[in-house]
């Protein structure tokens, strides 16, 4: 008998319906190749299968991989290749040969990985079309959040600088096993259409984004002279004056331009 992992955030999907809906959402066909995160007992597995031409299930635990391997025998599911591996340790970029086009990623994300695994995908950017993915609802609302709000901040800006986020739908804590305390929520991540017409190098937009939001209640100002970068005082100030910002502006108000503006500006100090 299979028994949550704790120390994996392990919390399995089995709500057959709630698995089915987020297929039916993801508008993939037989014509697709897709990559499962952590597919756990196969309650999003089975009927991926049934919809695409290939899938390709990555995961850890060792348990889970032999015994989903034993059932997708046993029911003779030939479309689906198992990897037993890490997904955050996994390089993407070996998947090739099983893609014509880019890559159609879904998972039930445990809320340890969703940060490192957000960042793994911006990260492999190029290889990716759209990811179909549930997290904890409050991460969820985080990555969908606008400026102004609580729940605003660097992640939201460096993802939706790469992808338009969308809210699917929400997902009730009995449609688990274990039952969580809290609800989750599918999002769909697109990377086919990111932010438009200001181009800058993630890295420049990320020097930026990151301490400003290190210390939220800290003037704009203030935040970015204790970046690593050590930008002189003067060149902030002339940054935030060519893009409109106001310097007593605090990171949370910001728009997503706004922010890409003052990128662009501090990258030629530099």
């Amino acid at each position: 008998m299979i028994h949550p992992k704790k120390r994996l955030g392990q919390c399995f999907l089995v709500n057959k319906s709630v698995a089915q809906k987020i297929v039916d959402h993801s508008n993939v066909s037989t014509s697709d190749t897709v990559v499962e995160i952590g597919p756990g007992l196969g309650s999003l597995t089975f009927p991926l299968a049934r919809k695409v031409k290939h899938l390709i299930a990555v995961e850890k635990d060792e348990q889970l991989f032999s015994e989903l391997s034993s059932r997708l025998h046993q029911e003779g599911i030939s479309n689906v290749t198992l990897i037993h591996q890490d997904i955050l340790k996994f390089d993407l970029r070996d998947l090739k040969e099983f893609f014509e086009d880019k890559i159609i990623m879904f998972g039930n994300l445990p809320f340890n990985i969703s940060s490192p695994l957000v960042a793994k995908l911006l990260a492999h950017h190029k290889c990716m079309d759209r990811a179909i993915l549930m997290f904890q609802k409050e991460f969820a609302e985080r990555l969908v959040s606008q400026p102004g709000t609580k729940s605003y901040g660097a992640i939201t800006v460096v993802l939706r600088y790469r992808a338009k986020v969308s809210r699917l739908f929400k997902v009730s804590s009995g449609s688990f096993f274990p039952k969580p305390k809290v609800e989750s929520m599918v999002l769909e991540l697109d990377f086919k259409h990111p932010w438009h017409n200001r181009p800058v190098k993630d890295e420049a937009l990320r020097k930026v984004v990151k301490p400003a939001f290190l210390h939220r209640r800290k003037t704009l100002l203030n935040a970015l002279l204790g970046a690593p970068e050590n930008w002189e005082k003067e060149s902030i100030l002339e940054a935030l004056q060519a893009c409109g910002i106001e310097p007593s502006r605090r990171a949370e108000t910001l728009t997503m331009d706004e922010f890409i503006c003052l990128a662009q500006r501090l990258a030629l100090t530099q």
